[in-house]
């Protein structure tokens, strides 16, 4: 089937004209205004879209950012007037594939629209193979075999052609940070800059400084001017990590960079525009955290455009041998050497563990196995002894877990487990430990008398 091309002007004569050209090579369609457009592009899906600047009402340049903020993926060459060169640098900046000045060449326009027509097919031979390799388990330098791995390679395949925000869920060590740099790379703005900031990395307040910069002068050792991460992402996308840890004034303050696209330095008061996708990524779960008043409901809706979620690796066994096999060949050539091969029962014990540590913890493991590995062959004792005390302890606490008959007393045994390590952890201090799992100090003295949980160190 021919190939489609919409043509938006509104002189019939210069339709007529571009129609007449277009039709040696393609299915030519028309559209009188932006309007009569946006229905056509619904129902014809042109690979090429004729657009002329100067329309009545709304003018072609403010359709094309309309398109291109949307992801469409159809190739746009804009027609404008003659010495009207500054529009059309606009237009490539807001991503036309090319531009004609009236009255154009009629060479040069045949040359144009094969150019970008071959183009629109080297792009669907790209996502066609992207589609395939994303259904057959791989998104980028993830892999999988699951069914809601997949799906999820497919949806984040989707979106990376769009400018929506992403919100990425999942534990810690599941490959939010993975997911977030391959959606940027198969995004319009994989040529522009990735720019990532953890959030719980950093004290409150220096993160405000690192987002949005300083002026000379603002604080004590600032010595010289600084780009804060919003301008370095400029055009390009932000990846803001663990966004679940930012105290309420910091966002506060994104949501109003977020709403207005405008940031400004610290010290400083001149507003500088930036133009990027926001993605971010938190392992918390961020509707308790809106509910408690931990984390600004409207600040999850800007961020939530399409919200995905990875599942926890003990959800998915199935994808254990895939992932091994992945990283064991990238293993052998970091290592310049075959490495000793995995048996079945090594694979098998490898899929029982729980991985609390997720992807992260299974490839640590099985570099573990791959440098200390002497024989041919790693046993399911190795693998065993390799995924540790701790992995086996966690292995009898989910069996202990499903043992039980009944839900209330299954989440009374976690409950009890998990908060006596907490307190554990931050010597019995009840405030710190309510801090740090997400709790109203209350709440936690509560559930603790409910649970007949003792600490012995309670200094909050």
């Amino acid at each position: 089937m021919a190939p489609t091309v919409l043509i938006v002007d509104d002189e019939p004569a210069a339709r007529f004209a571009l129609r007449r050209v277009v039709e040696q090579q393609c299915r030519a369609v028309e559209a009188g205004c932006i309007r009569e457009a946006r229905l056509l592009l619904e129902e014809e899906r042109p690979e090429v879209i004729l657009l002329d600047y100067g329309l009545p009402g709304e003018d072609g340049l403010s359709w094309l950012q309309e398109l291109h903020e949307a992801g469409e993926g159809a190739a746009v060459i804009m027609v404008t007037a003659h010495g009207s060169e500054r529009t059309a640098v606009e237009a490539m900046k807001l991503g036309a594939y090319d531009y004609l000045a009236k009255p154009y060449d009629v060479d040069e326009l045949r040359m144009t629209l094969r150019r970008a027509l071959e183009r629109q097919s080297l792009r669907s031979e790209v996502l066609g193979l992207r589609d395939r390799l994303a259904g057959e388990g791989q998104f980028g330098q993830m892999v999988a075999a699951s069914a809601s791995m997949q799906e999820l390679f497919l949806t984040a395949e989707r979106i990376a052609q769009s400018d929506l925000p992403v919100l990425v869920l999942g534990e810690s060590g599941t490959g939010k940070d993975m997911l977030a740099r391959e959606i940027h790379a198969r995004s319009p703005r994989a040529r522009e800059p990735f720019v990532a900031l953890n959030c719980a990395a950093l004290p409150e307040h220096l993160v405000e400084s690192e987002l949005f910069g300083y002026e000379k002068g603002a604080f004590t050792n600032a010595l010289t001017a600084r780009a804060g991460r919003f301008e370095q992402a400029h055009r390009g996308t932000l990846f803001l990590d663990e966004i679940g840890e930012m105290a309420p004034g910091t966002q506060a303050k994104i949501l109003r960079a977020v709403e207005t696209g405008v940031v400004e330095r610290l010290g400083g008061n001149r507003q500088i525009r930036v133009d990027l996708r926001l993605v971010s990524a938190t392992n918390r779960d961020i509707d308790a955290a809106m509910r408690e008043g931990r984390f600004r409901e409207d600040l999850y809706f800007r961020l939530s455009g399409v919200a995905l979620s990875i599942p926890p690796l003990r959800r998915r066994p199935e994808d254990v041998p895939v992932i091994a096999g992945a990283y064991w060949k990238e293993l052998q050539k970091k290592y310049g050497r075959p490495g000793a091969e995995l048996t079945a029962g090594a694979m098998s014990r490898l899929q029982e563990a729980p991985w609390p540590g997720n992807v992260r913890q299974l490839r640590s493991v099985l570099e573990k196995l791959f440098v200390l590995g002497t024989r041919a062959s790693i046993t399911a004792e190795e693998a065993t002894l390799a995924i540790g005390p701790a992995g086996r302890a966690a292995q009898g606490e989910y069996e202990r877990l499903y043992a039980c008959d009944e839900l209330r007393e299954a989440r009374r045994r976690f409950e009890t487990e998990f908060l006596t390590r907490k307190l554990r952890e931050h010597g019995g201090n009840v405030t710190r430990t309510a801090s740090v799992i997400g709790m109203a100090r209350q709440s936690l003295q509560e559930k603790l008398r409910e649970l007949g949980i003792e600490r012995h160190t309670d200094v909050g």
